[in-house]
């Protein structure tokens, strides 16, 4: 197959690992590294390292907002070495489900749906729709909008028009056209940092891993619970890391290696996610509708180049159909099975020569509403990602990995080349050891076999880095387990109310 560069003019294969519909390449469990004055110990400190100033608990102020709901906005300082100076600097929406049994109650359990840069009040928002009654009964189920996200201050918010940075091919393999991508990667980073000037440095996963920490105490909980999807893993590694003994226990669903690098991290999503597309194609020998015979990899083929080479209309005053919407509109269907169907419709329009449908899973990806605004999710993605994640932050490092990428995923791998979105974020790179290996209780980590944004492998090496975890595999399509199987729910329900993990090498079907 002949190599052929990248397909997304600004970030080409950075993908959402959230647990809501969309998907993130997720950042190693590293926190930034800044300079620092000195300051009096205290237990906010990682790893009792570091230590920064004291942070009165603040106190919230409740208020209904629904059925079982109460809401409210947590003052944090918006930079946690000055706290006096940026007190209230950030504030932190919170959303919580009130436990349905108060005798039965055990405390908070504080739930993150991944990202980086999902908000996730909705978590504690839908809350009957999504966990168990046992966790119903015990948990006041607290959801957040991490600082950078949702209703949460600051909040990044970049640009009003996707379609100019995701929705055009690139062609970063000639020097006019790398050109061309630099220039509108440039110009997405400078939209970013003039929404939030020097706030942006403060939106990273240790500032909200202490957002945790005082949320803990504002709510009185001496330990607390936790439950992460994704890069909520990721976020709970380095919050259990940071504060050990404040934890009762700990679910991170859905998690990648904390140690890999930023390229290590895209190959093993371009692995999980051409694995996961197979399954899907396998499916479709007997159960889809645009193969038109046996071989569904060799209609999958045929349809791509077709679009490569063709422009297809989409819908009226919206882009023709690129590579970038297409190979998007794939990765949006392969994070849940009950995507499978629009997937083989959007490839039957396709192959009629209609873009339409590929479209629309490009704009759910991306989140885009009726009324043609987008959630900042996939900004604050973007943001912290390219903060924090280690880059690459070169053009060298971008293309040190083309052979490998060809070689793990030869038919997606064109949307994994040229990944150079953060390259103009290089200034703001901050990068401190891994908070990784913590003393905290057991940590009850879930893979799935198929999963394409966090595959198997990666939620192992997340396992074996912590002291103290136990993995559960579950045999399954799909990113993340908890809300889409049954076992899996039993055995976090049992962990979470029990503190009863279960037995190594324990299998859900």
């Amino acid at each position: 197959m002949q190599k052929k560069r990248a397909v997304v003019t600004l970030v080409a294969a950075l993908i959402v690992s959230a647990c809501s519909g969309g998907t993130d390449t997720a950042p190693t469990t590293t926190t930034r590294n800044t300079s620092q004055t000195s300051s009096p110990a205290t237990s906010s400190a990682p790893n009792g390292t570091n230590p920064l100033p004291e942070v009165p608990a603040p106190v919230l102020e409740w208020k209904d907002c629904g059925e079982n709901l109460q809401c409210a906005t947590m003052p944090a300082p918006l930079d946690y070495r000055r706290p006096e100076e940026t007190a209230g600097g950030a504030q932190i929406s919170v959303v919580r489900h009130v436990a349905l049994s108060s005798k039965k109650r055990i405390g908070s359990l504080l739930v993150n749906p991944g990202g980086p840069g999902f908000p996730g009040t909705y978590l504690a928002r839908a809350a009957r729709a999504i966990y168990g009654s046992e966790l119903l009964q015990a948990f006041d189920i607290v959801g957040f909008d991490p600082r950078g996200t949702g209703d949460s201050v600051p909040a990044v918010d970049c640009v009003s028009d996707y379609d100019p940075y995701f929705a055009v091919d690139a062609d970063t393999e000639t020097p006019e056209g790398l050109k061309a991508s630099l220039e509108s990667a440039a110009e997405f980073e400078a939209a970013c940092e003039a929404g939030l000037g020097s706030s942006l440095d403060f939106i990273t996963t240790e500032d909200t891993a202490r957002d945790m920490d005082l949320l803990r105490r504002a709510l009185g909980e001496e330990t607390i619970s936790y439950l992460g999807f994704s890069y909520g893993s990721e976020l709970g590694a380095a919050w259990v890391s940071m504060f050990p003994d404040t934890v009762r226990a700990a679910v991170f669903d859905g998690a990648s290696d904390p140690n890999a690098s930023a390229m290590q991290s895209l190959v093993d999503q371009a692995r999980g996610f051409e694995r996961a597309l197979n399954s899907f194609l396998e499916h479709c020998r007997t159960a889809c509708g645009f193969p038109e015979g046996s071989d569904p990899g060799a209609k999958f083929d045929e349809i791509f180049a077709a679009i490569a080479a063709n422009r297809y209309p989409t819908v009226e005053g919206r882009p023709d159909l690129s590579l970038s919407i297409a190979y998007t509109g794939v990765f949006a269907a392969l994070y849940s099975t009950r995507d499978w169907p629009r997937l083989d419709s959007a490839l039957a329009a396709a192959d009629a020569g209609n873009g339409a449908a590929f479209l629309e899973l490009y704009d759910d990806y991306y989140q885009r509403r009726p009324d043609g605004t987008y959630a900042n999710d996939l900004e604050a993605f973007i943001a912290i990602t390219c903060i924090e994640g280690g880059g690459p932050y070169t053009v060298e490092e971008v293309t040190e990995y083309d052979d490998e990428m060809l070689a793990v995923a030869p038919r997606l791998y064109p949307s994994f080349l040229g990944n150079i979105g953060c390259i103009p974020w290089a200034d703001h790179a901050r990068q401190s050891p891994a908070t990784i290996g913590t003393d905290a209780t057991t940590i009850l980590v879930i893979g799935t076999t198929n999963d394409p944004a966090t595959p198997i492998e990666s939620t192992k090496k997340m396992a074996d880095a912590l002291k103290r975890a136990v993995l559960l595999t579950v045999e399954s399509d799909g990113h993340t387990a908890y809300v889409r199987n049954a076992c899996a729910r039993k055995v976090v329900g049992k962990y979470l109310v029990e503190l009863e993990p279960p037995d190594p090498g324990t299998v859900c079907d």
